[in-house]
Parts: structure tokens; C-alpha cells; sequence
């Protein structure tokens, strides 16, 4: 579907009933923040939404239903039976409550997961979720890009505008997850410039890349149960340690066999962070190592930054065959933005996909790490290859 307002075209969502006010004035103000969002990369493959101004007698796929709950209310026993009934369908249904001074606590319901967040609340929150929808976020990104809009824009860099628009890039004005653990403290800090970033399978990889002096490297062996678990976690801590500069050198997963082995650094998936208990928080913190975090979009980026953690991935950049990850590619134009809310914070490192063919693709959207698998793992002449990789970096730094 496709509707034309003036000059601004929205071509992904619809606002309904299409002669009601309300609706009306929804799509106006989507469409205008939509425009405002320039350049972005049209999809034809996104999602179409219909997005409801008042309760729908039915809702399934591709149907948004917002529903603003009383002040302090909260959805009752006949509501959660209508929002399973919904969700069941296929339909996403939003339930807002005001909390004190301006903030609104947010949950949606999809059928893949519940979202929880609360954040400053602004005229232009629903429009602005439409306007996020309408470039292709899935709901729960678009929601809390919607939360951080501001009517005064204050959400964006000036400096920024002639290249992202208004697009929010400012960390502070994004809402906060709800419903974790609570955060122990922020983990130690590492290098913010990570440069080449190989993830390994091994330590004999790992004991090759110490060879090479390369500062950044990520031991990844997915099976719990490998008979050699320690001695590989060991032997990579070991030649981690061979690396005279800016060594920053990361176990994937195995945080407390890492922790053990006195290791520099873990890396934890979105959903392994998720599973940690607050007393295993607050141990992995007292260990001194520093952590990095996956994140597949915005929503996860704010449930990592709730634990202040050394580092943040972000990925897939491009599709890749070394994972499988359930959320689509980010491609480049998100990358960039990430760049823009993340750098000021935190290192950033770009994942997914990335090889000698695009680094400078990844590197021109001024992140300044990038993990690579097979770029190492498949490279003919494995030191040409992460010489060439490094000097790109270099031209950047």
C-alpha cells in the first residue's frame, strides 16, 4: 500500500480508519518525520503495517494496535486474554501507561517476544513509531527509536543533519530497557580504536594471530562439552600475552573458564546475557574482565547498555554463512547511525559478513573495529592478508 501526502510518500504504512481525525493526523505527522529521515535506503522487501487509531474488531498480521492504558492501570484479565487473542493472529499490539513526571512505561506484544521499556514521553511518539516503521525497523526497534524522538530535536546531532536527518543519534534521550537484572556497575574499559578483530575457532588460529602481533582476537568454540575446552582457553590467554601492543584478546561464551585462566576479555551473546543470574552479573563484573555484548538493533543495544559493558557488536552487517542469526542484515546505512549512538559511549565493532572486499565500505561509516571469520580463516596468505586488513585500519587512525 501507498499513501501520498503532499510530496511526502509513505510507502509501507497505513493509519486507520483512513477518515478518522485521528488517523489522519497521524499519518500527516509520520509522513513528515518519515521525510525528515532522508537518505534512506528504500526496501521493497519491508513489512507493510496498518496501524489503528481506535480498537479494530479483528487484528492479525501486519495490524498495529495501540492501546493507552489509564494512568498507573495496567492491562486486565479480559485485556491480556484480547492481546494473546491478537498476537496469536499475527497482530502487534502496543499498551502504553503514563508514569510520573512526563515518563511512560511501554509494552509490546508480538509474537515472537514482550518488550519493555519506559521512557520521556512527546507528542509525536506515535507518529514518529509509524515513520520508524514505514523505513523497515522491526516493531520493537521502531519503538524505541519512536521513545527517543523529541518534538524539540534534541534526539539528533546538528552536525549530523546534512547526513543522517533527524535521525535520533543521541544515546540520552532513548528509553530504558525494563524487566533485567539489575547492573552491578560499569566493566573496565579496553582499547576504543579495536582495529582487526579476527574470531577464531582455535587456539592454533589464536597462537597464529600472536605471531602476528594482532592486538584484537576472539577464541570461539560453541561446544561446551569440547574434551579440550581449558587447554584451548589457556593456550589462547597464553599467546594473547605474546602480543607486545594494545593486546586485547577475548574468550567467546565460556566467561568463567576465561575468568580462571585469567583472561583479558569475554564476549556474550545477546540471549547468554539475558540467562545470567544478578549474582553472576555482579561475579563476572568482580572478575576484572572486560565484556563485550552482541546486538542484531536498537532494542538490544539498549539491553547491553544496561550493563555498561567494555565493548558493543553490532551485526550482521551483511549476511553471513559462519552464524545463523534470525534478524536480517543491518547493511551499512544502520551501521552508520549505530556509529553516530554508540561511539560516544562505547568501542563499537561491526560484525557479520566482513571481508578485505568491503572493509573499506565498513570502515568509511567510521566504525573503528570490525570482527572477520573467514577473511583469516580462508585467506590464501593468512599474514598478506591481515597486513592488508591492518593498513586499512591505519589510513583511518
Amino acid at each position: 500500500m501507498t499513501t501520498q501526502i503532499g510530496a511526502t510518500r509513505l510507502t509501507h504504512v497505513q493509519c486507520l480508519p483512513a477518515d478518522a481525525p485521528l488517523a489522519v493526523a497521524w499519518q500527516q505527522a509520520a509522513a513528515d518525520i518519515r521525510a525528515r529521515l532522508a537518505p534512506w535506503p528504500s526496501d521493497e522487501t519491508s513489512s507493510h503495517w496498518r496501524l489503528y487509531a481506535e480498537t479494530p474488531a479483528s487484528a492479525g498480521k501486519g495490524d498495529v494496535v495501540w492501546w493507552p492504558l489509564a494512568p498507573q492501570g495496567g492491562a486486565g484479565t479480559a485485556a491480556l486474554v484480547q492481546i494473546d487473542a491478537w498476537r496469536a493472529a499475527g497482530a502487534v499490539v502496543l499498551c502504553s501507561h503514563a508514569l510520573a513526571e512526563g515518563q511512560v512505561q511501554d509494552t509490546l506484544y508480538t509474537a515472537d517476544g514482550v518488550y519493555r521499556v519506559a521512557g520521556a514521553d512527546d507528542p509525536a511518539f506515535f507518529p514518529a513509531f509509524a515513520a520508524f516503521l514505514d523505513c523497515g525497523l522491526v516493531p520493537h526497534d521502531a519503538l524505541v527509536l519512536a521513545r527517543a524522538w523529541r518534538t524539540d530535536g534534541s534526539h539528533a546531532r546538528p552536525e549530523d543533519a546534512h547526513t543522517l536527518g533527524a535521525w535520533p543519534t543521541v544515546l540520552e534521550t532513548f528509553p530504558t530497557v525494563l524487566g533485567q537484572v539489575p547492573s552491578p556497575g560499569r566493566f573496565p574499559a579496553c582499547p576504543s580504536r579495536l582495529g582487526l578483530y579476527p574470531v577464531l575457532p582455535d587456539a592454533d588460529w589464536c597462537e597464529r594471530m600472536a605471531d602476528l602481533q594482532v592486538g584484537t582476537v576472539q577464541l570461539r568454540i560453541k561446544d561446551p562439552a569440547h574434551p579440550a575446552l581449558r587447554a584451548e582457553i589457556e593456550r589462547t590467554v597464553a599467546a594473547g600475552r605474546r602480543v607486545t601492543r594494545n593486546s586485547a584478546w577475548f574468550i567467546n561464551d565460556h566467561w568463567r573458564e576465561a575468568a580462571q585462566a585469567n583472561a583479558y576479555g569475554v564476549h556474550l551473546g545477546q540471549e547468554d546475557m539475558a540467562a545470567l543470574s544478578a549474582d553472576e552479573v555482579a561475579t563476572l563484573l568482580a572478575s576484572g574482565m572486560r565484556l563485550g555484548i552482541s546486538t542484531h538493533g536498537y532494542y538490544e543495544i539498549l539491553a547491553a547498555h544496561h550493563f555498561r559493558p567494555s565493548y558493543l557488536a553490532v551485526g550482521a552487517v551483511f549476511p553471513t554463512t559462519t552464524k545463523v542469526i534470525a534478524t536480517a542484515p543491518q547493511g551499512l546505512a544502520k551501521l552508520a547511525r549505530y556509529v553516530k549512538l554508540i561511539a560516544p559511549h562505547y568501542p563499537l565493532v561491526a560484525i557479520g559478513g566482513i571481508d578485505a572486499g568491503n572493509l573499506a565500505q565498513v570502515l568509511d561509516t567510521g566504525v573503528a573495529c570490525a570482527a572477520v571469520v573467514r577473511a583469516v580463516t580462508e585467506a590464501a596468505d593468512v599474514p598478506a592478508a591481515v597486513k592488508s586488513m591492518q593498513q586499512a585500519f591505519a589510513q583511518r587512525a
